[in-house]
């Protein structure tokens, strides 16, 4: 019992940090501008060069969403890139118009009213 407790402060404790990390206002002034996006595989990408603090703060949030999908897979008996496609297509199912998407094809989108284009693998 006192292993599931520790797992399971570890699964929140992962899911708090990467929630607060995107409602850091630089990740926020950083996708409302279309810097960075949402990528098929549940991962953030930077939209063009960026700068070098635009691409250390997406690869932050990059790796503690990779630290959530691991621990989710273990649990659910999916491979991490599994967990991640997951993900991926709910996140770019919840852009909002205006936000920026990768596309199947690997091109960036920016949303309108109409929904994404998603991974066909996507439920």
């Amino acid at each position: 019992m006192d292993k599931m407790m520790i797992a399971a402060g570890l699964v929140l404790a992962s899911v708090s940090s990467m929630a607060l990390a995107q409602r850091d206002p630089a990740y926020q002034a950083a996708r409302d501008a279309g810097q960075v996006g949402e990528q098929p595989d549940g991962y953030l990408g930077v939209v063009g060069a960026g700068t070098p603090q635009l691409r250390a703060m997406v690869s932050n949030i990059n790796i503690q969403r990779k630290a959530t999908y691991t621990q989710k897979a273990a649990a659910a008996n999916v491979t991490v890139i599994d967990q991640g496609l997951t993900f991926g297509c709910n996140l770019i199912t919840q852009t909002k118009p205006g936000e920026k998407y990768m596309a199947p094809d690997g091109s960036w989108k920016t949303r309108t009213s109409a929904p994404p284009e998603r991974d066909p693998r996507c439920p």
